[in-house]
């Protein structure tokens, strides 16, 4: 039995991605969680929200919540639970595609920012790149980011813990302006998110949390 660290920049456990990943994974594959914020009561969450300017990250409380931290605060916290999961593990996924530096660690460690970027490199360099983020404040971030890898790119917002509506308009908005792919760029997009975007918009989806068991599985 291979066994697999799951690291979230919220609270563990992320059931709501897990089990996709176990899916995809099978029944070889053991996943292990921790969270940053894992131990921290709400006042203190509250304490890490993002200051104007500062990279914004979104996540998942235990309770279900959707929560914005800073990049800033959550790195170091990030960091600890790498390092602690990475004793015990064959392998860590992070369970954001948020950009962080390399974590100096034993085994394998992946990065969804980095596969996802990757892979739009090798499939889509001159196409016409379809970007759903979930907060405003991630916008002109993602516009720069996924400019160096897509000949064009549209970033829309629709958070996978808000009005589902909004998922909808999105997918209709980048059909509209003529995308030639879409990625939904944050794990807490599931499967029938894909799913409702490739049927609305009508054209492929990306999905990080596939992308991800699927590098995973090449691993393990």
């Amino acid at each position: 039995m291979r066994v697999l660290g799951a690291v979230t920049i919220g609270q563990s456990p992320r059931d709501d991605i897990t089990s996709e990943l176990q899916a995809l994974l099978g029944g070889g594959v053991t996943i292990v969680e921790a969270g940053a914020l894992d131990g921290l009561s709400q006042e203190e969450v509250t304490a890490l929200a993002p200051a104007h300017g500062e990279g914004v990250l979104v996540t998942r409380l235990r309770d279900g919540s959707s929560v914005r931290v800073a990049h800033r605060h959550i790195l170091p916290r990030l960091a600890r639970q790498v390092e602690a999961l990475a004793r015990q593990v064959d392998a860590v996924l992070l369970l954001c595609t948020g950009t962080f530096p390399p974590f100096r660690v034993a085994c394998p460690v992946l990065y969804p920012e980095r596969l996802l970027l990757n892979f739009v490199r090798g499939v889509a360099p001159d196409l016409h790149l379809g970007v759903v983020t979930p907060d405003a404040g991630q916008v002109a971030e993602q516009q720069t980011r996924w400019s160096a890898v897509a000949g064009r790119v549209t970033v829309c917002v629709a958070s996978p813990y808000g009005d589902v509506n909004r998922l909808a308009e999105a997918a209709h908005a980048l059909a509209s302006r003529k995308a030639d792919l879409i990625v939904l760029d944050s794990l807490g997009y599931n499967l029938a998110a894909k799913q409702k975007v490739r049927d609305l918009a009508g054209i492929p989806v990306i999905l990080p949390r596939t992308v991800l068991a699927r590098a995973a599985a090449e691993l393990l």
